[in-house]
Protein backbone atom coordinates (compact mmCIF):
# COMPACT_ATOMS: atom_id res chain seq x y z
CA UNK A 1 0.00 0.00 0.00
CA UNK A 2 1.50 3.35 -0.88
CA UNK A 3 2.00 5.56 2.04
CA UNK A 4 -0.65 8.18 1.72
CA UNK A 5 -2.63 5.35 1.68
CA UNK A 6 -1.61 4.12 4.69
CA UNK A 7 -2.00 7.81 6.12
CA UNK A 8 -5.49 7.72 4.99
CA UNK A 9 -6.34 4.36 6.34
CA UNK A 10 -4.63 5.55 9.69
CA UNK A 11 -7.07 8.37 9.64
CA UNK A 12 -10.28 6.66 9.46
CA UNK A 13 -8.88 4.02 12.39
CA UNK A 14 -8.78 7.04 14.68
CA UNK A 15 -12.12 8.38 13.01
CA UNK A 16 -13.89 5.41 14.94
CA UNK A 17 -12.12 4.95 17.81
CA UNK A 18 -13.08 8.69 18.30
CA UNK A 19 -16.68 7.93 17.32
CA UNK A 20 -15.97 4.51 19.52
CA UNK A 21 -15.38 7.18 22.67
CA UNK A 22 -18.25 9.68 22.12
CA UNK A 23 -20.57 7.17 21.86
CA UNK A 24 -19.24 5.61 25.02
CA UNK A 25 -18.94 8.65 27.00
CA UNK A 26 -22.67 9.04 26.32
CA UNK A 27 -23.35 5.74 27.68
CA UNK A 28 -21.20 6.63 30.70
CA UNK A 29 -22.93 9.52 31.58
CA UNK A 30 -26.02 7.34 31.52
CA UNK A 31 -24.24 4.75 33.53
CA UNK A 32 -22.76 6.97 35.74
CA UNK A 33 -25.86 9.53 36.51
CA UNK A 34 -28.33 6.34 36.61
CA UNK A 35 -26.19 3.76 38.53
CA UNK A 36 -23.98 3.87 41.79
CA UNK A 37 -20.78 4.43 40.10
CA UNK A 38 -19.05 6.61 42.96
CA UNK A 39 -20.39 4.73 45.46
CA UNK A 40 -18.70 1.85 44.08
CA UNK A 41 -15.78 3.69 44.21
CA UNK A 42 -15.79 4.72 47.28
CA UNK A 43 -16.42 1.13 48.78
CA UNK A 44 -12.56 0.07 49.63
CA UNK A 45 -12.46 3.07 51.92
CA UNK A 46 -16.07 3.08 53.25
CA UNK A 47 -15.04 0.68 56.55
CA UNK A 48 -12.80 3.68 57.40
CA UNK A 49 -15.50 6.58 57.22
CA UNK A 50 -17.91 7.66 59.48
CA UNK A 51 -20.86 8.57 57.73
CA UNK A 52 -19.90 6.53 54.65
CA UNK A 53 -19.45 9.62 52.41
CA UNK A 54 -16.46 11.77 51.49
CA UNK A 55 -16.46 15.46 51.29
CA UNK A 56 -15.79 18.40 48.89
CA UNK A 57 -14.39 21.56 48.51
CA UNK A 58 -15.78 23.72 45.52
CA UNK A 59 -19.54 24.09 44.82
CA UNK A 60 -18.61 22.44 41.32
CA UNK A 61 -16.86 19.48 42.28
CA UNK A 62 -19.56 16.97 42.18
CA UNK A 63 -20.15 18.07 38.66
CA UNK A 64 -16.60 17.85 37.75
CA UNK A 65 -16.11 14.23 39.49
CA UNK A 66 -18.84 13.17 37.38
CA UNK A 67 -17.69 14.51 33.92
CA UNK A 68 -14.25 12.74 35.22
CA UNK A 69 -16.61 9.30 35.54
CA UNK A 70 -18.23 9.97 32.65
CA UNK A 71 -15.01 10.14 30.67
CA UNK A 72 -13.10 7.16 32.53
CA UNK A 73 -16.33 4.49 31.97
CA UNK A 74 -16.32 5.92 28.37
CA UNK A 75 -13.14 5.11 27.19
CA UNK A 76 -13.42 1.70 29.24
CA UNK A 77 -16.40 1.10 27.04
CA UNK A 78 -14.50 1.77 23.64
CA UNK A 79 -11.46 0.01 24.53
CA UNK A 80 -12.77 -3.19 22.61
CA UNK A 81 -13.59 -1.00 19.00
CA UNK A 82 -10.37 1.07 19.73
CA UNK A 83 -8.48 -1.98 20.04
CA UNK A 84 -10.28 -3.81 16.81
CA UNK A 85 -9.19 -0.68 14.82
CA UNK A 86 -5.56 -0.70 16.06
CA UNK A 87 -6.06 -4.78 15.00
CA UNK A 88 -7.46 -3.65 11.57
CA UNK A 89 -4.79 -1.41 11.02
CA UNK A 90 -1.35 -3.56 11.74
CA UNK A 91 -3.21 -7.04 10.40
CA UNK A 92 -2.24 -6.36 7.25
CA UNK A 93 1.69 -6.26 8.23
CA UNK A 94 1.26 -10.31 9.66
CA UNK A 95 1.75 -13.10 8.40
CA UNK A 96 -0.77 -15.63 9.09
CA UNK A 97 1.12 -17.85 11.84
CA UNK A 98 1.48 -14.36 13.89
CA UNK A 99 -2.23 -13.51 13.46
CA UNK A 100 -3.02 -16.94 14.78
CA UNK A 101 -0.59 -15.98 17.68
CA UNK A 102 -2.19 -12.61 18.36
CA UNK A 103 -5.56 -12.81 18.11
CA UNK A 104 -6.06 -15.33 21.38
CA UNK A 105 -3.12 -12.93 22.99
CA UNK A 106 -6.02 -9.88 22.77
CA UNK A 107 -8.74 -11.57 24.50
CA UNK A 108 -6.08 -12.84 27.03
CA UNK A 109 -4.94 -9.15 27.62
CA UNK A 110 -8.89 -8.34 28.10
CA UNK A 111 -9.12 -10.88 31.02
CA UNK A 112 -5.76 -9.67 32.31
CA UNK A 113 -6.93 -6.16 32.27
CA UNK A 114 -10.34 -6.82 34.18
CA UNK A 115 -8.01 -9.23 36.49
CA UNK A 116 -5.70 -6.57 37.17
CA UNK A 117 -8.32 -4.21 38.00
CA UNK A 118 -9.94 -6.53 40.46
CA UNK A 119 -6.90 -7.03 42.33
CA UNK A 120 -6.52 -3.44 42.49
CA UNK A 121 -9.99 -3.43 43.78
CA UNK A 122 -10.43 -6.00 45.87
CA UNK A 123 -6.99 -6.43 47.54
CA UNK A 124 -4.65 -3.61 46.87
CA UNK A 125 -7.05 -0.50 47.27
CA UNK A 126 -8.05 -1.39 50.91
CA UNK A 127 -4.90 -3.04 52.20
CA UNK A 128 -3.47 0.68 51.27
CA UNK A 129 -5.96 2.27 52.57
CA UNK A 130 -6.15 0.80 55.81
CA UNK A 131 -2.12 0.66 56.30
CA UNK A 132 -2.24 4.41 55.70
CA UNK A 133 -4.67 5.12 58.51
CA UNK A 134 -2.72 3.69 61.43
CA UNK A 135 -0.68 6.57 61.21
CA UNK A 136 -0.38 9.67 63.21
CA UNK A 137 -3.68 9.00 64.66
CA UNK A 138 -3.13 11.17 67.61
CA UNK A 139 -2.59 14.38 65.81
CA UNK A 140 -4.42 14.15 62.56
CA UNK A 141 -7.82 13.70 61.81
CA UNK A 142 -9.32 12.10 58.54
CA UNK A 143 -10.78 14.01 56.50
CA UNK A 144 -11.09 12.92 52.84
CA UNK A 145 -12.34 14.87 50.11
CA UNK A 146 -13.62 13.70 46.64
CA UNK A 147 -10.96 14.91 44.53
CA UNK A 148 -7.87 13.53 45.79
CA UNK A 149 -9.36 10.37 46.88
CA UNK A 150 -10.48 9.94 43.24
CA UNK A 151 -7.56 10.71 41.51
CA UNK A 152 -5.71 7.79 43.47
CA UNK A 153 -8.35 5.16 43.31
CA UNK A 154 -8.71 5.76 39.22
CA UNK A 155 -5.32 5.89 38.71
CA UNK A 156 -4.50 2.73 40.58
CA UNK A 157 -7.10 0.61 39.03
CA UNK A 158 -5.90 1.36 35.81
CA UNK A 159 -2.42 0.83 36.42
CA UNK A 160 -2.78 -2.07 37.39
CA UNK A 161 -5.24 -3.06 34.56
CA UNK A 162 -2.00 -2.22 32.21
CA UNK A 163 0.53 -3.42 33.80
CA UNK A 164 -1.06 -6.84 33.63
CA UNK A 165 -0.36 -6.56 29.94
CA UNK A 166 2.76 -7.67 30.53
CA UNK A 167 2.75 -11.49 29.50
CA UNK A 168 0.72 -10.22 26.18
CA UNK A 169 3.74 -7.58 25.68
CA UNK A 170 6.20 -10.27 25.70
CA UNK A 171 4.55 -12.66 23.76
CA UNK A 172 3.76 -10.44 20.36
CA UNK A 173 7.27 -9.36 21.16
CA UNK A 174 7.92 -13.46 21.12
CA UNK A 175 5.65 -14.01 18.08
CA UNK A 176 7.70 -10.60 16.21
CA UNK A 177 11.01 -12.36 16.57
CA UNK A 178 11.77 -9.67 18.81
CA UNK A 179 12.52 -11.66 22.09
CA UNK A 180 12.78 -15.39 22.92
CA UNK A 181 12.31 -17.24 26.12
CA UNK A 182 16.48 -17.73 26.65
CA UNK A 183 16.61 -13.85 26.12
CA UNK A 184 13.86 -13.31 28.85
CA UNK A 185 15.06 -16.07 30.93
CA UNK A 186 19.01 -14.12 31.01
CA UNK A 187 17.43 -10.99 31.95
CA UNK A 188 15.25 -11.89 34.60
CA UNK A 189 17.57 -9.63 36.66
CA UNK A 190 17.07 -6.90 34.89
CA UNK A 191 13.48 -7.49 34.52
CA UNK A 192 12.83 -7.28 38.25
CA UNK A 193 15.35 -3.73 38.91
CA UNK A 194 12.97 -2.72 35.62
CA UNK A 195 9.63 -4.00 37.50
CA UNK A 196 10.74 -2.49 40.79
CA UNK A 197 11.25 1.30 39.26
CA UNK A 198 8.02 0.55 36.84
CA UNK A 199 6.09 0.16 39.98
CA UNK A 200 7.62 2.69 42.07
CA UNK A 201 6.51 5.05 39.05
CA UNK A 202 2.88 4.53 38.66
CA UNK A 203 1.91 4.01 41.82
CA UNK A 204 1.01 7.02 44.10
CA UNK A 205 4.07 8.58 46.19
CA UNK A 206 3.24 7.94 49.44
CA UNK A 207 1.66 4.21 48.86
CA UNK A 208 5.04 2.12 49.66
CA UNK A 209 3.00 -0.95 50.45
CA UNK A 210 1.19 -0.60 47.45
CA UNK A 211 4.26 -0.58 45.24
CA UNK A 212 5.64 -3.92 47.25
CA UNK A 213 1.94 -5.42 46.40
CA UNK A 214 2.60 -4.35 43.19
CA UNK A 215 5.55 -6.06 42.58
CA UNK A 216 4.68 -9.37 43.50
CA UNK A 217 2.11 -9.94 40.60
CA UNK A 218 4.13 -8.45 38.40
CA UNK A 219 7.18 -10.83 38.79
CA UNK A 220 4.78 -14.02 38.71
CA UNK A 221 3.97 -12.45 35.24
CA UNK A 222 7.07 -11.96 33.95
CA UNK A 223 7.39 -15.94 34.34
CA UNK A 224 4.35 -16.04 32.82
CA UNK A 225 5.38 -14.42 29.59
CA UNK A 226 8.22 -16.99 29.38
CA UNK A 227 6.14 -19.59 29.14
CA UNK A 228 4.30 -18.18 26.58
CA UNK A 229 7.43 -17.15 24.65
CA UNK A 230 8.59 -20.88 24.79
CA UNK A 231 4.97 -21.85 23.60
CA UNK A 232 5.09 -19.55 20.45
CA UNK A 233 8.83 -21.18 19.81
CA UNK A 234 7.67 -24.54 19.98
CA UNK A 235 4.67 -24.13 17.36
CA UNK A 236 6.99 -21.90 15.37
CA UNK A 237 9.52 -25.18 15.29
CA UNK A 238 7.04 -27.66 14.61
CA UNK A 239 5.58 -25.17 11.71
CA UNK A 240 9.11 -25.68 10.20
CA UNK A 241 10.15 -28.90 10.79
CA UNK A 242 6.41 -29.66 8.46
CA UNK A 243 7.74 -27.25 6.21
CA UNK A 244 10.95 -28.63 5.81
CA UNK A 245 9.32 -32.14 5.51
CA UNK A 246 6.98 -31.13 3.19
CA UNK A 247 9.64 -29.54 0.56
CA UNK A 248 11.13 -32.87 -0.41
CA UNK A 249 7.60 -34.39 -1.09
CA UNK A 250 6.96 -31.45 -3.38
CA UNK A 251 10.70 -31.91 -4.97
CA UNK A 252 9.38 -35.63 -5.47
CA UNK A 253 6.25 -34.91 -6.95
CA UNK A 254 8.25 -32.59 -9.84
Amino acid sequence: MPFLDHLEELRWRLIWSLLAIAVGTLAGWFIVTRFDVLGLLIRPIRPLLGDGRLGYLSPMDPFFVTLRLTLVVGVLLALPVVIYQIWIFLAPALTKEEKRAIVPALYFGLLLFAGGMALSYFVALPLMFDFAAQFQTESLQQNIVIGPYLSVVVRTLLVFGIVFELPVVLLVLAVLRVVDSPMLKKGRRWAVVIITVVAAFVTPGDAVILTVFMMAPLLLLYEVGIAMAKMVERRRAKTEKAEKEKEPQEWAGV
